[in-house]
């Protein structure tokens, strides 16, 4: 689409946004980064979606108050401390956006908070009052890979994506950065993610689209079937690609969204990869459903199932966890329609057949198990509708990362 490539750069790719993250001491081990900051030249049209946890973390409150007038000029973000069930939670989120605002001459409404790390633990100002001067002089338009390690938590690698495209003549790119490795599960938002764009776009129109593009890529993600507290995408569009501001759902907002789908989709995965104590990407493809939702609510029930996810760790072709967790799902199907295959680059077998066990040779499903990427099939023969979801298999590690996470 429009020559759609993927390039450097991460948030700084865009023209007019600069980033950076520091080490600030909320996080005991001083080699790990736990400040982040994602600033544009100018203003920006800005959409974020939050998390559907009853329990929220301070900032985000804060950030919803920012954001009703849909503009913001920064991002500030620390990981360490999700500042989420704290009596002074918002008071600090507040002078944390103060600290940031002072230092970046801008209005403190203008700017997006975020945090991440252990729930209920008191969060001190003294480190961001210490080291704001630090983390603004450290902004840079080569700082994206400082403002992604600022954010991570358990993440064993960094998720950190641009492409460049083209609309109506003028080149335009979308970058992002991302955090997510546990307390992952559907219902936006499954971690934090920043996008930043040069792209001129409406405020409605850049609603629609966070929220039609969110719906299915982060929503489709499971590791553990825990939804968080903090965890919000936003995207920030300032405009100085100088294209024509999409105002309708016209050919040029299909580019934009077509592009930010990309960049979204290559998140989602790359948090799905990253699950904690994860050793298999899943990926789980349903195909002719009667609605869009049936296809959704399949894929996803399949994707969180437990028993399932720990099949593929044991590299056990248990299509009989499969079935069960697509019988429990609150979808529309016809049981004796199903059919389900397991595939990777070892090849693709059939396992299921018309909702019943189809022979197959257990050793060359193992042999498709063993590979680091399974794709899980399933056709339900019942309407024209599809969707993806991505997680991971469940592990021995994930039990040990989380067993003393907080200690």
């Amino acid at each position: 689409m429009n020559g759609l490539k993927n390039i450097e750069g991460g948030v700084c790719a865009p023209i007019g946004f600069q980033a950076a993250g520091i080490h600030c001491g909320i996080r005991k081990n001083k080699s790990k980064k736990d400040l982040a900051l994602i600033v544009s030249d100018v203003m920006c049209h800005c959409a974020s979606t939050y998390t559907q946890n009853k329990v929220k973390g301070a900032p985000i409150y804060v950030t919803q108050q920012h954001l009703q007038n849909n503009e913001a000029q920064a991002i500030i973000c620390n990981s360490g401390n999700a500042n989420t069930c704290n009596p002074d939670g918002e008071m600090i989120a507040n002078q944390v956006c103060e600290l940031c605002a002072s230092e970046l001459k801008i209005d403190v409404n203008d700017i997006v908070v975020a945090s991440t790390g252990v729930i209920g633990q008191p969060l001190s100002l003294t480190p961001f009052q210490n080291h704001m001067s630090d983390l603004v002089k450290a902004l840079s338009t080569k700082g994206s890979q400082d403002a992604c390690e600022g954010i991570m938590t358990t993440d064993t690698v960094k998720k950190e994506y641009a492409v460049e495209f083209e609309l109506d003549g003028k080149t335009c790119h979308i970058g992002a950065i991302a955090k997510g490795s546990g307390m992952i599960h559907p219902n936006m938002a499954t971690m934090l993610a920043f996008v930043t764009s040069d792209v001129a776009i409406s405020k409605d129109m850049l609603n629609e689209v966070i929220h039609e593009v969110v719906d299915d890529t982060f929503n489709m993600v499971s590791v553990d079937g825990d939804t968080s507290t903090n965890d919000m995408l936003t995207l920030m569009c300032n405009g100085l690609a100088k294209n024509p501001e999409i105002t309708q759902k016209d050919e040029h907002y299909q580019i934009f969204k077509e592009a930010l789908l990309s960049i979204c989709t290559c998140l989602s995965r790359g948090i799905a990869n990253d699950g904690e104590g994860a050793t298999k990407l899943l990926t789980c493809q349903v195909h002719h459903a009667k609605k869009k939702q049936d296809a959704k609510v399949v894929a996803k029930s399949i994707i969180t199932s437990s028993l399932f996810k720990a099949a593929m760790f044991g590299e056990d072709a248990n299509w009989g966890r499969i079935l069960c967790a697509i019988g429990y799902s609150p979808a529309e199907f016809d049981i004796n329609k199903i059919k389900v295959e397991l595939a990777s680059q070892e090849g693709t077998i059939c396992v299921c057949q018309n909702g019943r066990g189809y022979p197959f040779d257990e050793d060359k499903a193992s042999q498709i198990l063993s590979e680091d990427e399974i794709e899980i099939i399933v056709d339900l023969q019942d309407g024209d509708f599809s969707a993806v979801a991505w997680g991971c298999d469940l592990t021995y590690d994930y039990v040990k990362i989380n067993g003393d996470y907080r200690t």
